[in-house]
């Protein structure tokens, strides 16, 4: 039950990113639950025990880990469409 919490959590916090920065993640749902454990592990690195926690996760340095790593991929995306 532990590991589908975690799921759910990381696909809400990415979700929540994209709606910050007003981009759209790639792959829908599997790319929100992946930004949103990407920027839990990123946000975790910077800001170690910062907010309450979930299913293990931070979620104040999550959402901010997150919203770094949508903004990042899109970057990297519209750079390569350009290209």
């Amino acid at each position: 039950m532990g590991f589908i919490l975690y799921l759910i959590v990381g696909g809400i916090i990415g979700w929540l990113a994209g709606l910050i920065l007003g981009k759209d993640i790639p792959g829908g749902i599997i790319g929100n639950i992946i930004a949103g454990i990407v920027g839990a592990w990123v946000g975790g690195l910077l800001f170690p025990d910062l907010g309450p926690v979930i299913a293990d996760i931070a979620i104040i340095p999550a959402l901010i880990g997150a919203i770094i790593v949508v903004f990042i991929v899109s970057f990297i995306l519209k750079s390569m469409r350009k290209a």
